[in-house]
């Protein structure tokens, strides 16, 4: 890993040990740089190994400070982080932390070579799962900063944590009507309405009455993000997929299935009113257009949700 040089002679690095071997998530940094995080889940030490079929061994991270050119550097001590916080992007400069850990690393002095200092932070509550949307971002780093008379020295890197929930207990299916009166009439089923990010979604289309000319109908994917509250509340959406379920007109009686693959789409779980800083949520929009390019439209709200990874031992 690269260290970041700074005005002052020191460099520092941040190595979570164990890192290399962890699932790990790209996520879009400053000036759309791409970054890779290792991911971690509720109740996981920061910095201790998670994954018993790779290691069974307990290490703690190590914070490398280099002093270049053998200066001498004084300094009014130095502390590490572990830091939850939520950004909203129309509240720039505005970080609302959920979760703040401090350790001290060293007391105030002078440093003419390099040192290492291990830390670990233990069986770290993370309530809530990292996210990255249009408005909003919710992330987890590691800071470690020097305290110096004209400036201090300040290095983050951040991780990405996953949350677990059991599957729910009821799931029912999904039954709706589309009509307009003595002109067209379908029923659409989706076989459930909670899915895990690796589900599929299975569905049926029922044309009982059709005396409108449809030219073809599509289904898609919409994520609803909303942040803020009234009167400073954001309401964005976006297309995660959309494809064409039918081309060409239907007739009286015909059946159509839908068949869904969500597992090769960009999708997070739902989430409900975070931190009451903000909500995402997911829509299956089924749109038909008539041959004067009219267009009728039916949505309904379905629940994404993760589940654990079976090959996972959490210590």
């Amino acid at each position: 890993m690269a260290a970041y040089f700074f005005a002052s002679p020191i460099d520092v690095d941040i190595k979570l040990d164990g890192e290399e071997v962890r699932k790990q998530v790209e996520i879009k940094g400053e000036k759309d740089k791409t970054i890779s995080c290792p991911v971690y889940y509720d109740g996981d030490s920061v910095g201790g190994q998670v994954l018993e079929r790779v290691s069974s061994s307990y290490k703690c991270i190590k914070v490398s400070i280099r002093v270049r050119d053998g200066k001498k550097v004084t300094h009014e001590g130095i502390k590490v982080e572990f830091v939850g916080n939520i950004e909203l992007f129309y509240d720039r400069g505005h970080h609302h932390e959920f979760l703040s850990l401090s350790q001290e690393l060293a007391a105030p002095g002078d440093m003419r070579s390099a040192q290492t200092f291990d830390f670990n932070f233990k069986s770290v509550e993370k309530q809530f799962e990292s996210y990255q949307g249009i408005n909003v971002k919710l992330r987890y780093f590691v800071r470690v900063t020097i305290s110096r008379r004209m400036a201090d020295v300040v290095k983050e890197k951040d991780i990405w944590v996953h949350s677990f929930r059991m599957p729910p207990d009821s799931n029912n299916s999904i039954k709706m009507e589309v009509g307009i009166e003595d002109c067209l009439h379908i029923e659409f089923e989706y076989n459930k309405s909670k899915y895990h990010l690796k589900d599929v979604i299975i569905g049926n289309i029922y044309f009982l009455l059709v005396r409108i000319k449809i030219k073809h109908m599509e289904l898609s994917i919409i994520r609803r993000e909303t942040t803020g509250s009234p009167p400073n509340q954001y309401n964005e959406s976006e297309t995660i997929t959309k494809f064409e379920i039918m081309d060409g007109a239907p007739i009286r009686g015909e059946k159509i299935p839908i068949r869904l693959f969500l597992g090769g789409f960009d999708l997070t779980p739902t989430f409900r009113d975070v931190n009451k800083k903000f909500s995402t949520r997911y829509y299956l929009n089924l749109v038909l257009i008539d041959e004067e390019n009219r267009r009728y439209f039916k949505q309904q709200e379905i629940t994404i949700f993760r589940e654990p990874e079976p090959d996972l031992v959490i210590q």
